[in-house]
């Protein structure tokens, strides 16, 4: 072999390690569907939907010595048409944050999703699609607490025997959305995931509110998974009574069936506590007892068709669909 090919050589792997540094997923989902009242129609970004379509950046550069240093863009799309980004929103409404990251954890800036939707990932049962019905019950840890925040500091531990911590930060200066539910925030979750175990426990406070927090876990016993939940939601707000600040919580319990490539799964909420409280005065809401029935059957780890029924709060809406990956 002489000096030219080896040059050559290793001037191609060093162009395929610096292609293996970084990387482009994206992601879709289409489905069809009907909503209460309403006729069949294609549909992209609503509940009837698993996911909400999009598409994302991602990228990584090793700096040695186990640092590394990476990026996340993500926008919705839509797939009835094409269009990019939701109504009023920003190019990059999911994701658009950087990382620097070793054996001590993950440091992160930017817009991400919260350490409290990342713990409640965790132990929800169908991994908080479009239509998880606690979403509707109690929020992402809260009723005014979104699943991604802007301004976001966090700070994610390396994981330990299965447990690991996230912690995130909005300072008060980082409000420019006006939304309370992104001003002096703290979040936090705890999560343990292990073998057939998943479970965690998280809590944000925002300064003006009380603390909202949920704890779930579920098990999977094979062929067969239960997941249940607590959480209690101290910050929702209330249509038509500004000022009124709103408690929910309750509880899910939910199971899952595979049959192979196929599974049906059934997610529980009975709300226990629903009340609002304006100028000292407590006000009773009427609790609810809502659900989803999911059908999936995969037809590879990156595809799948599913069916989805949610029952809430009186109104019915289901869907067919299909999910990829790429």
């Amino acid at each position: 072999m002489n000096k030219k090919t080896l040059i050559a050589l290793a001037a191609l792997a060093a162009g395929s390690a610096a292609l293996a540094q970084s990387s482009v997923t994206l992601y879709g989902d289409l489905a069809v569907g009907k909503g209460e009242g309403g006729k069949v129609n294609m549909i992209s970004s609503t509940i009837g939907n698993h996911t909400s379509s999009h598409i994302g950046l991602r990228g990584v550069e090793d700096m040695g010595g186990g640092l590394k240093v990476g990026f996340n863009f993500e926008q919705s799309i839509d797939m009835e048409n094409g269009a990019t980004g939701v109504a009023d929103s920003t190019t990059w409404q999911r994701a658009a944050n950087v990382w620097v990251g070793g054996n001590w954890g993950r440091f992160r800036m930017g817009r991400a999703t919260t350490p409290s939707y990342n713990a409640m990932l965790a132990w929800d049962l169908m991994g908080l699609p479009n239509y998880a019905p606690a979403y509707f019950s109690f929020g992402f840890v809260g009723g005014n607490t979104s699943d991604r925040n802007n301004s976001l500091f966090s700070y994610k531990t390396p994981v330990w025997g299965g447990f690991s911590a996230e912690l995130g930060y909005i300072a008060k200066g980082d409000d420019t959305s006006g939304n309370a539910s992104q001003r002096d925030k703290l979040d936090l979750g705890l999560t343990y995931v292990n073998g057939p175990l998943s479970a965690g426990v998280a809590y944000n406070k925002i300064k003006t509110h009380k603390a909202n927090y949920g704890l779930g876990a579920k098990y999977n016993f094979g062929s067969f998974t239960l997941a249940a939940s607590y959480q209690d939601s101290n910050n929702w707000g209330f249509t038509g009574t500004p000022g009124a600040v709103g408690r929910v919580a309750g509880v899910t319990l939910g199971g899952m069936v595979n049959f192979g490539a196929m599974s049906v799964a059934l997610d529980v909420v009975r709300q226990l506590k629903k009340e609002a409280t304006f100028q000292n005065v407590v006000y009773k809401g009427k609790k609810y007892t809502d659900g989803a029935l999911e059908l999936k059957y995969a037809l590879s780890k990156r595809t799948f068709f599913y069916g989805a029924y949610l029952r809430l709060e009186g109104t019915n809406t289901y869907s067919l669909g299909m999910q990829h990956r790429f």
